[in-house]
């Protein structure tokens, strides 16, 4: 970030994190309709580079990339970056069947749609364990039906929620959906498989995976 210069360590961490936070919710609220997935910063010594993964890169680089000229001189201003100190790029999301903000999105786009949410959600479930998850777990809370507020809880397949395994293996979403009865709560978790590719999900293997050799003759 480019107001960062002169602080302390501590201080430093801290306005670095706002910083993320603030442009995260910028961008996803500029690029829900494009299937925003997320946002990677890295720092050059040259600048300060923002990758937006999103699911229709296309439309977040507009006709002839002026979109992201927009979004990068919007950026700009906001944070204090000097010219060229800032450089957008737009990345597309190899299978967001697998992004749990790309899947919240899309139930939240369900449920403004009308859709039923029971529907909706075993729809986004299916979705996407064919795309090759472990395991799945939405939570839909609020007036769902009638004026006496619940949560409503669907699962499918394998999910680690303790220990140091959900760091890699779980993406976790939470949405606000703004219906005319009131407002709904929704949380997607994706728990994603072991992938030595690194292609689908993490290299590192699951902690309590056996693996049983046949004995040596």
């Amino acid at each position: 970030m480019a107001l960062t210069a002169n602080l302390s360590r501590k201080r430093k961490f801290v306005a670095d994190g706002v910083f993320y936070c603030e442009l995260s919710e910028f961008l996803r609220r500029e690029l829900a309709e494009d299937g925003f997935s997320g946002v990677e910063v890295r720092v050059t010594p040259q600048r300060t580079e923002i990758i937006i993964q999103a699911t229709r890169s296309k439309d977040v680089l507009g006709d002839g990339g002026r979109r992201i000229r927009e979004l990068t001189s919007v950026v700009q201003k906001r944070f204090g970056f000097p010219e060229g100190g800032v450089e957008l790029y737009a990345e597309r999301v190899a299978n967001r069947g697998l992004s749990a903000i790309a899947q919240a999105e899309s139930l939240r786009y369900k449920l403004v749609g009308g859709l039923p949410v029971r529907r909706a959600c075993y729809g986004v479930m299916r979705f996407v364990m064919e795309s090759g998850a472990k395991g799945i777990e939405l939570i839909v809370s609020g007036k769902v039906r009638g004026q006496r507020a619940k949560a409503m809880k669907f699962k499918d397949g394998y999910m680690k929620a303790s220990g140091d395994v959900p760091r890699t293996y779980v993406s976790s979403c939470t949405r606000h959906v703004y219906m005319r009865q009131g407002t709904l709560g929704l949380k997607c978790t994706i728990m994603l498989d072991w992938d030595p590719t690194g292609a689908k999900g993490p290299t590192k293997q699951l902690p309590d995976v056996v693996t049983v050799y046949n004995p040596k003759e």
